[in-house]
């Protein structure tokens, strides 16, 4: 089997390709988006057919594979009679919305049950639900090299890895200066405060309101479009690229803050830390190397999922579980599908709720560990990127088996 995979530098890519690699899959990679950030949108083109043609020479094509939903790849392998394949690693997604989501050529598997319950009328043939997963081998090779001095420097009771969302929220500074009149900004903060109420369940496209959709637009002249797209995406939009941002960051802020009153709290974040109180605040991490570490050496590792991803599992379940470390997460829909609550993970389903359960299980070392160990298990017995991409394969063709 042949895979031209078109690579942007997207995290999972690399460990995709691994896996390719060791399923004996011929795999030919175009990585113009990772060598040039800012090549215009025709020479991507010129260099994606190039690489068609370079790839085409030994022999035929069997699937052109990218992480996350390109239109325009989508186009030229329409076009050319490739069957594209991807899998979508991030939500929202505003190109899921593009007519050319119902090209023929199309099989694009998304891991959000939500998001794909949405996007599967469009093209009931080419749609399917995938859930992410982790490394794990990438992960145990990269923690046996773990020192004493490392030990001490990553072993925090309460730990966080992430963006705080301020510099992603269009919204972040409701003050007057948004350009949103007096009503409009109250309605923003009411619909805020409720749906950091509700944990399991986003309500906030239900709430837009055509005259919230009115001012934003006012207010922000780049409001975010899709030329193509084949419904009114506005709702969407303000809910997930505007209101979700928001809700997000204030989320974070708000238990991390709550946590912090009552034990220690390590956040490594690249984002603007001045909102945070008594919060042991470090720089951004390398995720490859640091961030494992992390993950195995810290008592607890703190998930609190974006409001764009409405059902499934970040990435960040999967690998802290994929690390051997103990996860207290936000609670999401899917979380019972692939875990025992209170045995291979903890959730929370308030920022009370959060402050109790990590005081307890502080306090609790061998309930703490054996938790971690068995969220360890359960994903290197059944959602490592081996099991995925079998899964995607089986799904493409029938006949494949693992040579």
């Amino acid at each position: 089997m042949k895979i031209l995979f078109y690579r942007y530098g997207n995290i999972c890519e690399s460990d995709v390709v691994e896996v390719f690699h060791r399923f004996g899959i011929e795999v030919y990679e175009d990585t113009l988006e990772i060598e040039e950030k800012h090549a215009s949108p025709e020479r991507k083109a010129r260099h994606l057919a190039d690489c068609i043609v370079e790839c085409g020479k030994t022999g035929k094509i069997d699937l052109l594979f990218s992480m996350n939903f390109f239109p325009y790849v989508s186009e030229f392998c329409e076009r050319l009679g490739i069957l594209y394949v991807c899998w979508s690693v991030d939500c929202p997604v505003l190109e899921l919305f593009s007519s050319t989501i119902r090209n023929s050529c199309n099989r694009i598997f998304l891991f959000d049950q939500v998001q794909y319950q949405r996007i599967y009328p469009f093209h009931p043939e080419g749609v399917f639900y995938m859930p992410l997963c982790t490394n794990i081998y990438r992960w145990e090779k990269e923690l046996l090299s773990v020192t004493e001095e490392e030990q001490r420097k990553y072993g925090r009771d309460i730990s966080f890895v992430g963006s705080l969302y301020h510099e992603k929220s269009p919204l972040t500074m409701l003050n007057g200066q948004t350009g949103l009149p007096e009503y409009l900004q109250g309605y923003v903060k009411g619909l805020a405060e409720a749906q950091l109420l509700i944990y399991g369940s986003n309500f906030l496209e239900e709430m837009v309101t055509p005259e919230l959709i009115s001012g934003l637009k006012r207010a922000f002249p780049d409001f975010y479009y899709l030329n193509d797209s084949m419904i009114n995406t506005d709702p969407f939009v303000v809910a997930n690229y505007y209101l979700g941002m928001l809700v997000s960051e204030m989320e974070r802020v708000r238990v991390l803050n709550a946590l912090a009153r009552w034990e220690s709290v390590t956040v490594y974040t690249r984002s603007d830390v001045s909102f945070l109180k008594n919060v042991d605040c470090r720089e951004g991490i390398t995720t490859h190397v640091q961030m494992p570490r992390i993950f195995r050496l810290s008592k607890i590792n703190l998930n609190i999922t974006m409001k764009g991803i409405q059902s499934g599992l970040p990435l960040r379940i999967w690998d802290v579980l994929g690390c051997g470390g103990f996860l207290l997460t936000n609670y999401q829909a899917e979380i019972p599908s692939y875990f025992e609550i209170g045995r291979d993970l903890e959730c929370y389903e308030s920022v009370e709720d959060c402050v109790a359960k990590a005081r307890y299980y502080l306090r609790h070392e061998d309930i703490r560990m054996e938790i971690a160990q068995n969220g360890y298990q359960k994903v290197k017995m059944m959602h490592t990127y081996e099991h995925r991409v079998a899964s995607i394969l089986k799904m493409l063709f029938s006949d494949w088996t693992e040579e």
